[in-house]
């Protein structure tokens, strides 16, 4: 190898060094200094491209919903703290993540039971899978919660969950930053004094207050850290989906794909955390791609199957999984007949605040990728 291509290997982490007895001794002597050589790690510090330890994984409701409503008769909310199910990704079990930074559960609660309120560093949001009466109460501001309804307990502020005493077992997707809050080092978890916190604001008013489209309270001033508007609902969130596909042919990546948003600012609902819901029409299969940015994906209507660098997931409703940063992926809707849709939380405020996000199309196979697995 020449002196150029060793240089090149060198300085974009691929160091070309032989492992000499007199070297070998050199790593021994500095590693008692608490210290290393760079060229010994570079390759797995410094990769050409990102190399998430995250697979492509895909969690069926139908087999774990008996477990989870198992936890129901084994702990309660006030022993558990808060009765979860988490998600594991066979290459993130050392920081409990369902990919890359991000973490995932599904909780149960049963009619009449309200989880203690509490606040913490984390970016929380809630996806409901099926159940009645749930509600969450924020700082003040009660939400009742039907399936398919998404709601955001952002970092910092006091929030509770529960179920009315007259309503039915409830199941929810929790989904939250807390690996990277403790990569970070900056993870606070606080525990309500009164355990209870007191309903302030008039029931379900973020949704009456901020709920319609293009219009927003006047004289609102001084935009929060995260969007006022706490509750989004299933119903109008399908309707947008369907007005803005009779208008335009969507995305070739993502089919017809629309963001959560924060109405003051336009831009994502936290700081830390975003989300989107994208629905595929009968029979489409979107082309290939890849970005900076983990997501987790939860199946809200109908069915079809994900090809995630080259590993096919086939999803039905309620079904979670996964796609790692930087791994090429594409959706199918299965059906001929019934559009599909797809909720997805990620970490791409954060990717976009730092100046790292990325994205890219195949451009090989028309695509389309080749299933290996």
């Amino acid at each position: 190898m020449s002196f150029r291509e060793n240089y090149r290997e060198a300085v974009a982490g691929r160091a070309n060094v032989a492992d000499t007895s007199e070297l070998l001794a050199y790593y021994d002597e500095i590693e008692r200094h608490h210290a290393g050589a760079l060229w010994t790690v570079a390759n797995k510090i410094e990769p050409w491209e990102p190399a998430s330890s995250s697979a492509p994984m895909l969690w069926q409701y139908d087999a774990l919903r008996p477990h989870v409503l198992r936890s129901l008769e084994l702990v309660t909310p006030e022993e558990a703290g808060r009765r979860v199910v988490y998600l594991a990704n066979s290459g993130r079990r050392d920081v409990t993540a369902a990919v890359g930074w991000l973490y995932s559960g599904l909780q149960v609660m049963a009619p009449g039971e309200c989880a203690s309120s509490h606040r913490h560093s984390a970016s929380a949001l809630r996806f409901i899978m099926e159940g009645t009466g749930a509600f969450t109460n924020v700082d003040g501001h009660k939400m009742t919660l039907s399936a398919n309804d998404f709601v955001l307990t952002p970092n910092g502020t006091w929030h509770e969950h529960g179920v009315e005493a007259d309503g039915a077992i409830c199941i929810w997707q929790d989904g939250l930053d807390i690996p990277l809050m403790n990569a970070l080092e900056a993870n606070f978890y606080e525990v309500h004094p009164d355990l209870k916190q007191p309903i302030i604001f008039p029931i379900d008013d973020s949704t009456a207050s901020w709920g319609s489209a293009a219009l927003k309270p006047a004289g609102e001033h001084g935009p929060k850290r995260y969007s006022p508007l706490l509750k989004y609902e299933w119903e109008r969130t399908y309707d947008a989906l369907q007005a803005f596909a009779r208008v335009s042919d969507g995305s070739p990546f993502d089919g017809i794909h629309m963001d959560y948003i924060n109405p003051e600012t336009g831009g994502a609902v936290m700081l830390t955390l975003g989300a989107s819901m994208q629905m595929l029409r009968p029979g489409e299969h979107t082309h290939a791609h890849r970005e900076v940015g983990s997501f987790v994906y939860q199946c809200a209507k109908g069915s079809g199957f994900s090809i995630v660098n080259g590993k096919r997931l086939d999803w039905k409703e309620r079904d979670i999984f996964c796609v790692p940063a930087w791994m090429w992926h594409e959706h199918a809707n299965a059906s001929v007949t019934e559009d599909a849709c797809l909720f997805c939380f990620h970490d791409l405020p954060v990717m976009k605040a730092l100046g790292l996000y990325r994205a890219e199309g195949l451009a090989e196979n028309g695509g389309r990728q080749p299933v290996l697995s």
